[in-house]
């Protein structure tokens, strides 16, 4: 699929857009409803957050940084202090 190339130009604060975006962040901020481009696209930003959330690694993961965790304390002679790798990585989790 060719995409094609439109002019794009910044709004206020530097951040790129087309000069539809543009219009719809002067809208929503005219509207009363937001005080400034920046919270505009703050919640547009947040949106799109919410609907795309940062994909979890899976178990090889982890546990492969777990492996170079260990090597690197290992090879540095670095100490968790009495503190076991699960322990640190249950402490992590959310």
């Amino acid at each position: 699929m060719e995409k094609r190339c439109q002019k794009v130009e910044t709004v206020p604060g530097g951040c790129p857009s087309s000069p539809r975006i543009e219009r719809i962040v002067e809208d929503a901020v005219r509207s009363g409803e937001y005080r400034s481009a920046e919270e505009v696209l703050s919640e547009a930003v947040s949106v799109w957050q919410a609907r795309h959330p940062a994909a979890e690694p899976s178990q090889d993961d982890r546990q492969a940084a777990i492996e170079r965790l260990k090597n690197f304390g290992k090879t540095h002679h670095l100490s968790l202090r009495g503190i076991t790798i699960k322990q640190l990585c249950d402490e992590a989790r959310p």
